[in-house]
């Protein structure tokens, strides 16, 4: 336990402060309905009188499943300020997911957004254990409604009640190699995430943010720095290409956040080159790497104003690629994760925790205010990960004179070929510059001669045939016959998973079925 002189306020506390500093300003926007700082911080105060009169114990847990909405952000702040830690179920899991997170966090408490969710709360309500509140955001057969209690408590003023080393959040990781794992922040190690993103992102001074990803999810870490600048946050409950297009015309969005097939989505989309843009100033994508041809037609159709962010469940953020390394003149850095922010001190170490020479291939491993205490309940693999003081990732990367990072794979994702060890990553950005693919995945397969065969799955570019051959002999050109795929498989579709990176798993269990060996 440290000096609670040299703490940070806690992450609820810089909520309060930030809105009563903007009072009259518009907080939160969505069709139909709007809310404003003074507006938020009220509704905070009553949602938090109607939790403290549960009477539980400090460190209660929260789990929420919702669509974006401003109420249920507001009850996640309002859960901290009475010492509760929060849980956010990801809108797109499944029952069995849901159910497994509510239980593995212990959540006592449910809130439910009936709207968009009235079925799978009331599923969820029924079999997940351990429950002993269940909340609904509008009217439900099933729990309490919240914001029909908030309002009759009331009014009252909203107070922090939590200290640095109470538990702030519970994020459970995406799960794409294993069982999804839940990290830990206490308020400690939740403070500072707002002012690293504030200092390294390049957000608008007044910033009008478009939420159309899950704010249980990334786009929620851009909702405090956004209201921190005096901005609004403007959501939608899902991705609806049209709704995003009129939406940035109509209320000047200058910030917004996609996952990269969105992006391609949106190039595709007849209205782009009718819709003004022109009031976008930044727009972030992330969770997984974006096909260079399609970022050079981005760049020349919507602007100079892509970033890329690079961090993990267990730190976000770590690194940026910020908008001027996006120059179609230097796409070499287009493959890049970014440069480390300020608030991290980034190292690619090698299976000996010791750092690897420039340009060498090293596990990128991580210092930062903002790195996860631990996986709940899971010592030993908070001892794998943690070790020997520096946050492990998993993600293979390699970093430049610079420092600029490049990500070959991750560890558990390595093909074994022949004897050569191939990180998927490096095929498949070799296989995404060409004009024809519109997305790749690259899987090891078993093979009797090869061990396994490096394997590429792609889904072509509409009105494209590319050819198999063309693509082998590409990969061959820039980084050997080794790396060469042995086999391609054209799809119309590649598995994805909530948090819009491309299902693995699910990839290679198609092949591997039947073999001894599983990759995991």
């Amino acid at each position: 336990m440290s000096d609670p002189l040299y703490d940070f306020p806690t992450v609820c506390g810089q909520t309060l402060r930030t809105l009563a500093r903007y009072p009259s300003r518009i907080a939160f926007s969505w069709p139909g309905g709007s809310i404003t700082y003074q507006g938020a911080t009220e509704l905070i105060g009553r949602i938090q009188k109607v939790f403290m009169q549960l009477g539980l114990d400090p460190g209660a847990r929260v789990a929420l499943l919702t669509a974006n909405r401003a109420d249920s952000w507001c009850a996640g702040v309002a859960a901290q300020l009475s010492r509760f830690s929060i849980t956010w179920l990801h809108p797109l899991g499944s029952l069995g997911d849901q159910v497994d997170q509510i239980e593995d966090s212990g959540a006592g408490i449910l809130v439910i957004d009936a709207d968009t969710f009235l079925l799978r709360g009331g599923e969820l309500a029924a079999c997940a254990k351990g429950l002993s509140h269940v909340f609904t955001l509008g009217r439900a057969e099933y729990g309490i409604d919240l914001l029909a209690a908030a309002e009759s408590a009331g009014s009252a003023t909203a107070k922090d009640l939590a200290g640095a080393d109470d538990a702030a959040v519970l994020y459970y990781t995406g799960g794409t190699t294993g069982k999804s794992k839940g990290a830990l922040r206490h308020h400690r190690e939740l403070a500072g995430f707002a002012n690293a993103i504030l200092s390294d992102f390049e957000i608008p001074d007044t910033p009008r943010y478009l939420t159309v990803a899950p704010i249980s999810h990334v786009a929620g870490t851009k909702v405090l720095p956004t209201l921190m600048r005096g901005g609004t946050v403007h959501m939608l409950k899902g991705f609806d290409p049209d709704a995003v297009f009129k939406t940035i015309e109509r209320e000047r969005i200058n910030f917004t956040l996609f996952v990269p097939t969105m992006i391609y989505v949106l190039l595709d989309h007849p209205a782009l080159d009718k819709t003004d843009l022109s009031s976008l100033e930044l727009l972030l994508y992330g969770a997984s790497a974006m096909s260079p041809s399609r970022l050079v037609e981005g760049i020349e159709r919507i602007g100079p104003v892509f970033s890329q962010l690079y961090g993990q469940t267990e730190c976000y953020p770590v690194s940026v690629l910020r908008k001027a390394d996006h120059d179609p003149r230097t796409p070499e850095l287009f493959l890049s994760c970014g440069f480390p922010i300020a608030a991290c001190e980034v190292r690619i170490l090698g299976n000996d925790d010791e750092e690897v020479e420039t340009g060498e291939a090293g596990e990128i491993c991580v210092r930062a205010p903002h790195v996860m205490a631990e996986y709940w309940k899971r010592p030993e693999q908070t001892a794998e990960t943690l070790k020997n003081g520096w946050l492990h990732t998993g993600d293979i990367a390699r970093a430049d004179e610079r420092g600029y990072m490049f990500i070959l794979d991750r560890k558990k994702d390595m093909i074994v070929s022949g004897g050569f060890n191939i990180f998927p990553r490096e095929v498949e950005d070799v296989l995404s510059q060409h004009a024809d693919v519109a997305m790749v995945a690259v899987v090891g397969v078993p093979d009797d001669k090869w061990g396994e065969a490096v394997t590429a799955v792609i889904v072509a570019r509409e009105g494209a045939r590319p050819n198999a051959e063309e693509l082998i002999n590409l990969v061959k050109a820039r980084k050997g016959s080794a790396h060469a795929p042995k086999h391609i498989k054209f799809v119309t579709e590649l598995p994805m998973t909530g948090v819009g990176k491309v299902d693995k798993k699910v990839l290679k269990a198609g092949f591997w079925v039947g073999r001894e060996r599983m990759v995991g």
